[in-house]
């Protein structure tokens, strides 16, 4: 892994000279616009990447990703190595600086107590921290002085950089959240919604689901950022709606995940307003399947947990046959054209940790049509496959959104020709990634045999990504409903290699490891059906500059280098 040492404030490539000189609050108002509105500005109550990203630029972790997948300080004085002393001779443990004069929001200085003290409110089992896999290998996190925190891991410790490292795992305010400990933290709404923070901005007000008003942070360490004096972010409608209100209206400066076809892309790029801007990182467009039962026979706490095994979807060969169908290269046309590539990983890079997977790539109906033979599931009077009296049907979920809606009803009807009756459902995108532990709609709460989304890796190594499918982390009504392992996958195969990984140091074994762990869910499960490796497409306007879109951490990460181009 790469290391820099260059202040974020410093690095070259993200502002110009005149940006540097700008006054901050200086150029306004930035507007930006999500297709899937914000329903949390805590990280840690959310796996969703809107609520991740619009959280950016508040509340910030000690370091952070660059565009080219380099750890790079963000409040602290420099990244830890063996040769600084900063990560211990033996691997297990890793010691950080915070910047002497750092403050929050408010004016307070930023301590390592604060550090400790969100180590132990994401740690603690009773309050569904969605960012668990982040302290997974924590054993304790201690304040050596006002200034200075030492996490030491449970073992030797190859990437140490998990904790506290990109946008994912940010520092809270003790003195705001130190009541929202275990079963409190969902509770704690006037904090999940204006968290105090040391980012450029700071929240003034916060309609759920709806928008975010922030302004400049007056106590932001850089006195020159933002040059923005205040933001907003409006959120809801859809992909085509939002890169308009950029592309061709003007009404707003950046659009966040603008999932449109590429010939709606190349008729707004037209307008001359504005234009597209992509980076491929780790996301992935993939199915997951349930290994639960969702049905809503069953009582409430008990659809969707490991008690109540799924009827036809533990059955490997089934979940195979519904790969096999799928055709990967039409999907990515009718999509996301340059944007887009086939994948069967669920880790498409870097190129250390990407499988040489590729047996999905090629559709195969006659091999599925075969593979659901021998399963036992034969054709009924209707084509619908039937096996003991119950017939092959699938409720498939996602969001929604005009590409999402495309690829359910290609997918169906591949589906539909093997034999399989399917229903669609789309769910609004702020309530299906909202983390809402009392909506049936989650993608967490999975109510649904099959479910499409996209989401990727916080950096470049994948170790936290790949152990967000251990079995302790299945989400359940105990654990209301967060955790990432959303299929309900429990292999103690897996969670000795994901343990491996955690102490393997030398590059190409984690690599090779990574590997055998994505193929593990993919190609020899089919517990995760991946799709199309996505490239992060949104757009801005030609009067916003400083835009460095990144796909190892929240895509506008550097929003404190944004100005108004006049």
């Amino acid at each position: 892994m790469r290391l820099r040492t260059t202040l974020l404030g410093a690095t070259a490539c993200l502002a110009t000279a005149g940006a540097a000189q700008a006054e901050r609050g200086s150029d306004g108002e930035v507007r930006l616009t999500f297709p899937q509105a914000v329903s949390t500005l805590n990280s840690y109550l959310s796996g969703g990447t809107k609520d991740i990203i619009a959280g950016s630029m508040v509340t910030e972790p000690l370091a952070r990703f660059d565009t080219e997948g380099n750890i790079v300080p963000t409040l602290v004085t420099e990244i830890p190595s063996r040769e600084n002393g900063g990560i211990a001779a033996d691997g297990k443990s890793i010691t950080w600086t915070i910047l002497p004069d750092l403050l929050w929001s408010d004016g307070t200085p930023v301590t390592a107590d604060d550090v400790v003290f969100t180590a132990q409110y994401c740690m603690d089992p009773a309050g569904g921290c969605a960012q668990a896999s982040k302290f997974a290998s924590v054993a304790s996190v201690e304040a050596v002085d006002p200034k200075t925190v030492r996490i030491t891991f449970k073992d030797v410790q190859p990437n140490p950089f998990t904790a506290f490292v990109g946008t994912q795992s940010p520092v809270f305010q003790k003195a705001q959240f130190q009541n929202c400990l275990g079963a409190a933290a969902a509770n704690c709404v006037e904090q999940n919604s204006m968290p105090i923070g040391t980012g450029p901005f700071r929240v003034t007000g916060f309609t759920v689901n709806d928008t975010v008003t922030m302004e400049a942070n007056p106590n932001y360490r850089d006195p020159a950022k933002p040059a923005f004096a205040t933001a907003v972010i409006k959120g809801g409608g859809d992909a085509v709606a939002s890169a308009r209100s950029v592309m061709e209206t003007g009404e707003f400066d950046y659009a966040w995940n603008t999932q449109i076809a590429p010939e709606v892309q190349a008729q707004m790029t037209a307008a001359g307003k504005g234009q597209f801007v992509v980076a491929f990182g780790t996301l992935v467009e993939r199915l997951e399947m349930n290994l639960t039962d969702p049905s809503p026979d069953l009582p409430e706490g008990e659809r969707s947990t490991v008690r109540n095994p799924h009827p036809f979807l533990t059955d490997v060969r089934v979940r195979r046959a519904l790969s096999m169908a799928i055709d990967r290269q039409t999907l990515v046309d009718v999509g996301y054209g340059e944007g887009g590539r086939p994948t069967c990983n669920l880790v498409p890079a870097p190129e250390q940790f990407a499988s040489d997977n590729t047996d999905c790539l090629t559709q195969d109906m006659e091999g599925a049509k075969a593979l659901l033979d021998e399963a036992g599931w034969v054709p009924g009077a209707d084509g619908v496959r039937e096996k003991d009296g119950m017939r092959l049907s699938i409720l498939y979920q996602t969001t929604v959104n005009p590409i999402r809606q495309d690829f359910q009803a290609l997918i169906k009807s591949w589906w539909n020709e093997l034999g399989v009756e399917v229903e669609l459902k789309t769910i609004d995108p702020g309530v299906f990634f909202g983390g809402d532990a009392g909506s049936p709609d989650t993608f967490q709460k999975f109510y649904a045999d099959v479910e499409m989304y996209a989401n990727n890796s916080d950096g470049p190594d994948p170790e936290v990504y790949l152990s967000n499918y251990l079995c302790s982390k299945i989400p359940s009504p105990e654990t209301q409903w967060q955790g990432e392992n959303v299929n309900r996958f429990c292999d103690p195969a897996y969670d000795a290699l994901v343990a491996e990984l955690s102490r393997t140091q030398d590059p190409a074994q984690r690599g090779e490891i990574a590997r055998r762990l994505n193929d593990m869910l993919t190609r020899d499960g089919m517990v995760i059906v991946p799709l199309v490796h996505r490239g992060t497409l949104s757009a801005r306007s030609n009067t916003l500059g400083g835009v460095a879109i990144n796909a190892w951490d929240s895509e506008i990460w550097n929003t404190a280098d944004w100005y108004r181009i006049k």
